[in-house]
């Protein structure tokens, strides 16, 4: 899932290998053994599997935050508005943080510590994970009694396929498409294929893949085993849409919700109020807690501007917080070395992976020695430095995340890490080649802050390879909806990306599988080769963890080194900070940054 806009999860913590290597190529930023030894630590935690919880596990309410109470309002910062609140819309961090309040599924993620490290996959709605007795062609669901919608209305089996359904429907366009893809046994966007106006028109899938027998029972039936189906449901991106309230499109605006508030008023841009659903029960509910009586957001808070307020600590931002943004470049090396600061703060290593994209269906990109020579032009160093150095991030490498199984610490093809400025000499040798000195580059940047810093450098550092670049600004709320556009008119643009769960399976297809290419889809580079998309159909039958990662780090390398489709540029790191009466305050490996649901007003 992405990131700054679009993150990971609803899953997140991976199978993971090897240690982190500190790159050394920013100031502000701490190069010290102790800090390398805690961020491969922090890495490899996040190696752990995560276990499927069974009808024990799933039962409510939550375990109880140490210290928590219920009452009070809370403060929330954000620098970017929603640009999605139908669950099927969502795949980007803050929207799946918010979704967690918000929106419930057949599964979710349960913290099992105190210190949001250790999770299991729990029955949500479901009484348990799921269950298969054909090593998972077919998965058996049973919703829990006394669950509900916001209005009261009881959550059904109808309302479940009604949610499945839907993720056919055109309008559709920003979720993950995992389990559409399973449903209909098609790769890429062929699935829509299967039920392309949804349940709309009056056509459903058959039993022969969704069966609903009664009020209680979901029985999901797949050609080829899909053993994660319980980490996939988990996604916010397949939380339950009412049947009785879809209103489609506007659905995106004001859904019904089943979690522990709802939205009391949404002014995009703006504002945002939540408030207690009074339909929610706690005893059906083993991973959320309903303490805060109201949030309050405040958009348009971009990072040097909530950090200033929430260190200030006064008045009501002492119940302050941010779920997503991060403590600004500037303050970074002072919260993390400030000892009162110690009890407000949050740290851990995020799986995302910050990427150059090159806009393969532009014509004049189809050039790889073009191609090539941005990968050696483009300097990573103000991209790390925006965001505060080595607390912030590390040069990349690859693809994969150190927090992903496959990774591999030796894979620099482009230099990176050892010339994190770029290489302009050479860059401008391969324009050289192709006779496109002064070409020009439309650079897509996000409108923020740190985007501005960044943009700027960067552009500088291609322009001394001879490249002629014209920087474009797009507002931050809409970014990936933007990027994700086939007809967009940028050459260059950064995102980033997370594993949905522990695999890469979740990273290489859903970027990079060129079946997928199509509006609001995940494959920002429009990168179409028929290599990487065979890899992917062989690897994915790869029934052995380890023998599937092995085989994905080599995709990744492919892309990276024969491909240039993209240009790694850093894996992320995330700090945040909270007001002095902020309790419950965790940083969640499977959210990647504050856990929303167990925060408290002390």
């Amino acid at each position: 899932m992405s990131r700054g806009g679009r993150h990971a999860y609803a899953a997140i913590s991976v199978l993971a290998a090897g240690a982190l290597v500190l790159t050394g190529c920013s100031k502000g930023g701490s190069d010290s053994k102790d800090d390398n030894k805690k961020d491969k630590e922090n890495a490899q935690r996040q190696q752990a599997s995560i276990k499927f919880g069974d009808a024990a596990d799933s039962t409510g309410p939550a375990a109880e935050v140490p210290g928590a109470k219920s009452g009070g309002t809370m403060e929330v910062l954000q620098r970017d508005s929603y640009a999605h609140l139908d669950p099927g819309q969502i795949y980007v961090s803050d929207e799946g943080s918010l979704a967690t309040l918000l929106h419930r599924g057949l599964t979710g993620y349960k913290a099992t510590s105190d210190d949001g490290s250790k999770h299991e996959v729990v029955g949500d709605l479901a009484t348990d994970s799921g269950t298969t007795t054909d090593g998972g062609k077919t998965w058996k669901y049973t919703l829990k009694d006394g669950i509900k919608f916001q209005d009261g209305t009881p959550i059904t089996s109808k309302d479940v396929r009604q949610t499945m359904e839907r993720l056919f429907a055109p309008f559709i366009n920003q979720g993950p498409p995992y389990v559409q893809q399973w449903l209909a046994d098609s790769p890429g966007a062929d699935y829509r294929k299967l039920l392309k106006d949804g349940p709309y028109k009056g056509k459903h899938l058959p039993d022969s893949i969704l069966q609903t027998p009664d009020d209680k029972t979901i029985v999901f039936k797949f050609k080829s085993p899909h053993a994660d189906l319980p980490y996939a449901l988990a996604m916010a991106g397949y939380a339950i849409v009412s049947a009785k309230g879809d209103t489609k499109e506007k659905y995106d605006r004001a859904p019904v919700a089943a979690g522990p508030y709802k939205i009391q008023s949404f002014k995009s841009g703006k504002s945002m109020v939540l408030v207690k659903n009074t339909n929610w029960d706690p005893k059906t509910d083993p991973i959320r807690h309903q303490y805060v009586d109201k949030f309050n957001f405040t958009f348009n808070q971009q990072y040097e501007a909530s950090t200033k307020t929430l260190l200030a600590d006064s008045g009501a931002d002492q119940a302050g917080i941010s779920f997503n943004n991060q403590v600004d470049a500037g303050n970074l090396s002072k919260v993390l070395t400030d000892p009162k600061m110690k009890s407000r703060t949050v740290s851990g290593f995020q799986p995302y992976v910050g990427q150059m994209n090159i806009n393969m269906s532009h014509p004049a990109l189809k050039d790889k020695k073009i191609r090539e020579a941005i990968a050696y032009a483009l300097p990573i160093t103000p991209f790390v430095r925006a965001f505060g150095g080595n607390d912030a991030m590390e040069v990349a490498g690859g693809l994969i995340s150190p927090t992903v199984s496959g990774y591999d610490a030796s894979f620099d093809p482009f230099g990176k890490r050892k010339k994190p400025a770029g290489d302009p000499d050479k860059a401008k040798a391969l324009l050289k080649e192709a006779g496109k000195v002064g070409m020009k580059l439309t650079f897509g940047y996000i409108n923020t802050p740190e985007g501005q810093q960044y943009s700027t450098a960067m552009a500088a550092g291609l322009k001394k390879a001879g490249f002629d670049v014209q920087r474009q600004e797009i507002p931050a709320e809409t970014y990936y909806d933007q990027v994700s556009k086939l007809d967009n008119n940028y050459d260059i643009f950064h995102t980033a990306w997370g594993a949905d769960w522990p695999s890469a399976s979740t990273v290489i297809p859903p970027l990079y599988d060129g079946r997928g290419i199509a509006d609001g889809a995940q494959n920002y580079s429009q990168v179409n080769d028929p290599k990487v998309n065979a890899d992917i159909d062989r690897i994915n039958k790869i029934t052995d963890p380890v023998k599937a990662a092995a085989a994905w780090e080599k995709v990744d390398q492919y892309l990276v080194k024969d491909v240039v489709n993209v240009v790694p540029t850093a894996y992320y790191k995330q700090t945040q900070i909270a007001g002095s009466k902020v309790g419950g305050l965790v940083y969640d490996d499977v959210i990647g940054g504050v856990d929303p649901r167990r925060l408290f007003v002390k």
